[in-house]
């Protein structure tokens, strides 16, 4: 009885192992079934904010180039940071930086000045610096494509009495064109892009950054004749003289007659229709001599 009894208990014991292995087998195949068909947690969200590309200084025109987005933890997200989603880089092409930005500082909106709003030009002038409107049309705005922080020259159109031939006190008017302004930054345009159509709307007037000579060389163009705004490249070519002999940028500009556009028309400054015009006067302590310098060119400086 005991050997039978023995045996039962073994067998007992093995089929509780085996059983027991079983279910064990069977519940972890129930549990990776379970977790193969729940759903994934979504993954967290990537938040960007608008920071600068490099040191932005106080003063500057925001452009696009000027900003870029940047990924940013949420434990250091700030309320007054502007998150992607809420605002556009184009948005903020214009504004102007009230503080300076370090490279990759985020950019927010009590830090910078939206064009028309409450200190943009106080913001925007340098030290020692004014700023002057100018009215510009179609034609002298080159079709509405002059935006703040571009560089302009301004050129104004005018009416000009030179004498006849002949050295005679007569003198006939001609229209003659001068830049009497270089390298002038534009600080504002009341323009705007038409969402419809995207077409440039004309401004009517220019605000530019000039100082107090310069501001008063506009004043006295604009009373002259038409101003125009001429819009100078990003990138200077190598070897392009400088155009300006003062600080201003004042008096070293170039001006076109209208007889170099017209061949019709005499050229007034010309030794046939006005002997005296090309002949220079040398004194030599009790001497005096005369030499001819021949034609005005085309555009010269002045």
């Amino acid at each position: 009885m005991r050997a039978r009894t023995l045996i039962l208990f073994v067998v007992a014991i093995l089929l509780a192992g085996s059983t027991a292995m079983l279910v064990r087998s069977w519940l972890v195949q129930q549990r990776t079934v379970e977790a193969e068909a729940a759903p994934m947690p979504p993954p967290p969200v990537q938040k960007s904010v608008l920071v600068a590309r490099s040191a932005i200084p106080r003063g500057q025109i925001l452009k696009p180039t000027d900003l870029a987005w940047q990924a940013w933890p949420d434990g250091g997200l700030d309320h007054a940071y502007i998150q992607k989603g809420a605002k556009a880089i184009e948005d903020l092409a214009g504004w102007v930086a009230r503080d300076p930005f370090g490279p990759g500082e985020p950019i927010t909106e009590p830090k910078i000045v939206a064009p028309g709003s409450r200190g943009f030009l106080a913001a925007v002038l340098r030290p020692g610096m004014r700023a002057v409107s100018v009215p510009v049309t179609r034609t002298s705005g080159i079709s509405g494509f002059v935006f703040p922080g571009d560089q302009v020259d301004i050129l104004t159109t005018h009416a000009l009495a030179l004498p006849t031939s002949g050295g005679k006190s007569d003198s006939v008017q001609h229209q003659a064109s001068e830049t009497v302004l270089h390298d002038i930054r534009v600080l504002a345009v009341d323009q705007k892009l038409d969402s419809k159509g995207g077409e440039a709307i004309v401004a009517q007037t220019a605000t530019l950054e000039v100082t107090p000579k310069q501001s008063e060389v506009i004043a006295v163009a604009s009373d002259m004749g038409k101003l125009s705004l001429s819009l100078r490249s990003l990138v200077t070519p190598p070897g392009e003289a400088a155009v300006a002999d003062s600080a201003d940028n004042t008096g070293s500009g170039t001006f076109t007659l209208d007889s170099e556009v017209s061949r019709l028309l005499p050229n007034p400054l010309t030794q046939k229709d006005n002997p005296g015009a090309d002949v220079v006067t040398v004194l030599h302590g009790t001497s005096k001599s005369e030499s001819t310098t021949g034609s005005q060119p085309a555009s010269r400086g002045l």
